[in-house]
């Protein structure tokens, strides 16, 4: 099954005691890339998010943010800093023996000085808060997988025209390659012909010609192959099965274009070699689309 590798999804929480908003974007990228960005109480989740996220999504750079706001009315408590108290009341005592002053520090002044009290959010609750934070999570995820199954279904329509149409091109191809049989055969001639006027035959020699012309106007194991690879392009498209199917139908891409790239090198035909362009082309605009799927 084809799926883009670019997605979107958004859930919200709430309830009357917190409120969660996911949400989940991804882009092009080689391997699984897991970005998660939360709030630092919720730090504590981040491998079981990760964890999650992988049940969806195989490759790709993968951006979840998660925003978290706790109402309860007892989230926060004051912590009393007995070290920093300790410290300004030492520094006040200094200050008095120093220049002999009074020192006329009371609680209620020392009370006031920074972070002698503070006011700290209290630490989540991680067996309260993963149920409602995992059902969040997996409804972004699945409008995030929703939306790359539709750009896949784009992307596949897509890449089959394109392939269908370098199915045309091959057709040509082979039509057009006895063209480079006959254009040889006449430069094949010409050569036994010298080599006849030269006086004795050396078959060795000959031999090697006859070899060597074989090799350069013989395309026709590039075309059965051709023909292969983009059948099984298709095929690997159309199998809902198959997982992992971008890194695949890479790779296939790659032999496509090793093939038309030794159809181009043999083709000493005009007509030929134009058409052996236009196949790389279309063959460098599949594997660009390829780059999109997972």
């Amino acid at each position: 099954m084809v799926k883009s590798m670019t997605g979107f999804g958004r859930a919200e929480f709430v309830d009357e005691n917190c409120r969660f908003t996911i949400e989940i974007k991804s882009v092009n990228h080689r391997y699984l890339d897991i970005n998660a960005r939360m709030p630092k109480k919720l730090n504590s989740l981040e491998g079981k998010i990760r964890n999650l996220l992988k049940e969806y999504v195989q490759r790709g750079k993968i951006d979840i943010y998660i925003t978290y706001e706790d109402l309860k009315d007892n989230n926060q408590s004051l912590h009393y800093n007995e070290d920093m108290a300790k410290q300004y009341l030492d520094y006040l005592n200094q200050i008095s023996e120093k220049f002999g002053l009074e020192n006329d520090v009371r609680v209620s002044t020392l009370s006031r000085y920074p972070d002698v009290f503070v006011m700290e959010e209290k630490d989540a609750d991680e067996d309260e808060l993963w149920p409602k934070l995992e059902a969040t999570i997996r409804k972004a995820a699945d409008a995030f997988s929703e939306s790359r199954l539709k750009e896949g279904a784009n992307l596949h329509k897509d890449l089959q025209e394109k392939l269908i149409n370098m199915q045309k091109y091959v057709d040509i191809i082979e039509e057009k390659s006895p063209e480079i049989v006959n254009l040889y055969k006449e430069k094949l001639e010409e050569r036994i012909k010298e080599i006849f006027e030269e006086g004795k035959v050396d078959e060795w020699k000959l031999a090697t010609e006859v070899t060597l012309y074989a090799d350069k106007v013989c395309v026709d194991e590039e075309i059965v192959r051709l023909r292969s690879h983009i059948k099984a392009a298709i095929d690997e498209m159309n199998d809902e099965e198959i997982e992992d199917v971008g890194r695949k139908l890479n790779f296939i891409a790659q032999e496509m274009n090793r093939e038309a790239t030794t159809i181009l090198s043999k083709a000493n035909n005009i007509d030929i070699s134009g058409i052996g362009i236009e196949l790389k082309t279309n063959i460098e605009k599949v594997r660009e689309q390829i780059q999109n799927i997972e």
